[in-house]
């Protein structure tokens, strides 16, 4: 995959801190900083599944996970799910 892609984010409501379910980027914002560090563009897209988070590249879901499995803030760094996307992103076709 080229070192500058495109990658589609679609995210979907959770619940935050017991209050109402609502589509909310907070716990996105490390894996996006990791990706744009990397040289990737990210477009964000709402999606309904409730906690869903899914990488495209190519029109092809790349990596799935749980937002509420996401570390909360940051650069992402330290979170283990922002490098198994960052990787997913570099190979895919």
């Amino acid at each position: 995959m080229p070192k500058k892609a495109l990658v589609f984010m679609r995210y979907g409501p959770y619940r935050s801190l017991k209050l109402t379910v609502e589509h909310r980027t907070f716990r996105l914002q490390g894996m996006i900083s990791v990706l744009q560090r990397a040289g990737h563009r990210v477009v964000l897209q709402k999606i309904e599944d409730w906690d869903a988070l899914e990488l495209l590249v190519n029109g092809e879901v790349i990596f799935q996970c749980k937002i509420s499995d996401l570390d909360f803030g940051g650069d992402g760094n330290l979170d283990p799910l922002c490098e198994k996307a960052k990787l997913a992103v570099l190979h895919a076709y």
